[in-house]
């Protein structure tokens, strides 16, 4: 059970590296507040120079204040706990249903193979990491 396990988070890693998908954790906007209200402050001071300096700092210290939030998907399923792990292949062996496969490989073509099952299984993922994580989803371009 427990290679079985490893095969579909493995899939999982799988699936959002080929969409590219990555999770931001709550509070990307204290990077934006910093940057915008360093930049009207700088405004008022100094007039237009003064909000081209406001908004620099303020864009390095919201990076500074958001760093490490922006993850990649893969990044974030390694990083699981064991419960967490097995909630989510919980999750997705529901949507699996009655599928067998032997290996990572035999998995991987099968789910890549089914357009349908391939969006199902991302679907599951992306609900389970955005309800239970309370991570927002977004798609790198």
């Amino acid at each position: 059970m427990c290679h079985r396990l490893d095969d579909v988070m493995k899939l999982c890693c799988e699936l959002s590296a080929n969409q590219q998908i990555q999770t931001t954790v709550k509070g990307s906007g204290k990077g934006a507040a910093a940057a915008g209200g360093l930049a009207f402050a700088g405004g008022l001071v100094g007039g237009p120079l003064g909000i081209a300096v406001g908004g620099a700092v303020g864009g390095l210290l919201g990076c500074w204040l958001t760093s490490g939030q922006f993850k990649p998907l893969p990044q974030i399923i390694i990083e699981l706990s064991p419960q967490q792990q097995q909630k989510l292949y919980c999750s997705l062996l529901a949507v699996l249903g009655d599928i067998q496969w032997t290996d990572l490989a035999q998995l991987t073509a099968l789910v890549m193979g089914n357009a349908t099952l391939k969006q199902q299984l991302t679907a599951t993922l992306l609900g389970y990491i955005s309800k239970e994580l309370q991570a927002q989803v977004d798609y790198v371009d």
